[in-house]
């Protein structure tokens, strides 16, 4: 039986058999389980202890779930209840959905997956959470991330590692890989995320999935724990375009927040904007006449097993979209457009973390014991640690502990992101271009265990608060591990509050390829069978065990 954190269980397994319908939840959509739902085929408390059947039976499997939300099957039937006395309202009426572990969500503590914040609980919602339950929304509970969103390992000292569920010596991709996994796996209709640097694009890249990095303000980041003001985004990862769409609809109705200064910026034009109509007429499938640019030194053209099957499906992408009518322009710029030299000029994560943390956890809408500074949070305990840094990130948090925004390399770094982004909208207008392209990751997810997540290209819009779609494009060659192959995915990136058209391509993109395809790794292509017959409630056991490979508390 599927263990979670102390506390907290799954609560259906009281549940009589009579007041469940029986229902397949595996690649369930928004509007699939509205047609059941509403047309009285089942009911919103089947449909949640579905999806939690289905966490108990293969969470234990791929290790994507911290926190069960102890009021799911109460939130379920109270939808029951407007559904029957004709109240069923939202886009998201009865959609259970997983928020990655740095989201503030009553009742269930924001722990960032990390052992030092295991009792550091929100008194109030993030306001782009409330906004998912205003719309409808169940929240089933909090999926695993990689330790505080700090890489993409997906690996903490709460939660252990998430495992990639098309191949289970592959990480997820990271931070949000507990999202990843979990969408992916069909324990929820679609998940939030977090995306500083790759954080929302390399698990829907990993885990055969959608994804939107939202234009920088677009979305409130208030009630998340945080890193980077200026890199940090909020979003959603989902199993098809119409799902994201409508999860972009709902975070965005917060429009703007006094709590997230960014939210000044969002146009007049933009607020109340339904982005699920740019994907409803039949011009989203026509791409004939539009320009896209290729950014070529964003490819790893060195022939190797995990760079080859990147470049032969990307490859093909770019055919398509030439037989389809658009215009592809190679952008050989890759002076300007290199991941790696982006990351080691101009990144600030170090020097934003520790102010954007420290206030953070001193909050006044946090209760329970924490510590109140991020320095407070990295005190070395060997004896009873309580949190996690790989090696890779040993000089990161060494560097961020002294670092700020008062430092002259910030205002340095600051100048050259406003030279990036003006030489990239220069790009995509002197080129006429409708979007850029480019892998999400130059080669395939890392093997569980690496030292880090190389190869990936998700900096060029953190730096430059451009949106971005990630969609499935492909796999690679199956293996004894990978029985469908490793998932690969593409990033779409555009102007400013573009997110419309980013989908209208994208949709016409996928309406060809059709690349989603469910992992079948140990059965989890399988159907659960719900039952309750002699069940009691599991008994909480020891935390779950952390690969030697990354120390806890030591940096």
């Amino acid at each position: 039986m599927k263990i979670l954190r102390p506390g907290f269980y799954l609560p259906f397994l009281a549940v009589a058999t009579a007041q469940l319908s029986p229902i397949d939840v595996r690649e369930a959509t928004i509007s699939s389980l509205h047609a059941s739902l509403f047309s009285g085929v089942t009911t919103c408390r089947a449909i949640v202890t579905a999806f939690l059947a289905r966490i108990e039976r293969f969470d234990s499997e791929i290790n994507a779930i911290i926190t069960i939300n102890p009021e799911a099957l109460q939130i379920a039937d109270s939808l029951d209840q407007a559904l029957s006395t004709g109240n069923a309202t939202g886009p998201l009426f009865c959609i259970p959905i997983v928020l990655k572990d740095n989201y503030n969500a009553i009742p269930m503590p924001a722990t960032g997956g990390c052992l030092a914040l295991n009792s550091s609980t929100p008194t109030q919602d993030a306001p782009t959470v409330t906004a998912l339950r205003q719309a409808g929304a169940v929240i089933l509970g909090k999926s695993n991330l990689h330790e505080l969103a700090l890489e993409g390992l997906s690996v903490s000292s709460l939660g252990g590692q998430t495992l990639n569920p098309y191949d289970f010596s592959r990480t997820p991709g990271g931070s949000s890989g507990g999202t990843g996994a979990a969408v992916a796996a069909s324990f929820s209709v679609f998940g939030t995320g977090t995306d500083t640097v790759n954080s929302l694009r390399s698990p829907a890249s990993a885990n055969n999935l959608f994804s939107f990095r939202p234009t920088r303000g677009l979305i409130s980041r208030a009630g998340v724990i945080p890193i980077s003001y200026t890199q940090d985004t909020v979003g959603a990862i989902g199993r098809c375009l119409p799902d994201i769409a409508t999860a972009l609809t709902v975070m965005a109705s917060v429009g703007y927040d006094p709590l997230d200064n960014a939210t000044s910026a969002i146009p007049s034009s933009v607020p109340g904007t339904d982005y699920t109509t740019f994907l409803n007429s039949g011009a989203a499938s026509n791409l004939s006449g539009i320009r896209i640019g290729v950014l070529q030194g964003f490819f790893n053209r060195t022939a190797s097993n995990e760079t080859t099957p990147v470049n032969q499906v990307m490859d093909h992408v770019v055919s398509l979209l030439g037989s389809m009518g658009a215009t592809i322009v190679k952008i050989t710029d890759t002076t300007t457009y290199n991941a790696t030299a982006m990351s080691a000029q101009m990144d600030v994560q170090t020097l934003e973390y520790r102010e954007s943390l420290t206030n953070y956890l001193s909050s006044p809408n946090l209760t329970g014991a924490r510590p109140m500074t991020m320095p407070d949070l990295y005190t070395p305990n060997q004896t009873t640690p309580e949190f996690l840094v790989i090696p890779s990130q040993y000089s990161y948090i060494e560097t961020a502990l002294v670092s700020s925004t008062s430092n002259s390399s910030w205002f340095t770094k600051q100048s050259l992101i406003a030279n990036l982004t003006r030489a990239l909208h220069s790009t995509i207008i002197a080129n006429e271009l409708t979007c850029v392209i480019y892998p999400e990751q130059k080669n395939l997810v890392v093997p569980v265990g690496s030292p880090s997540q190389s190869g990936r290209n998700g900096i060029l819009a953190a730096l430059t608060g451009s949106p971005v779609i990630t969609m499935p494009i492909g796999f690679s060659p199956a293996t004894a591990s990978a029985l469908i192959g490793i998932p690969i995915g593409m990033e779409i990136l555009g102007l400013p509050w573009s997110e419309g058209t980013l989908l209208r391509v994208a949709k016409g993109i996928d309406d060809r390829l059709h690349a989603r395809k469910m992992p079948v790794t140990n059965g989890l292509n399988e159907t659960v069978e719900v039952t309750t017959a002699n069940s009691s409630v599991p008994q909480v056991t020891p935390l779950k065990n952390i690969p030697s490979a990354y120390p806890l508390g030591v940096y």
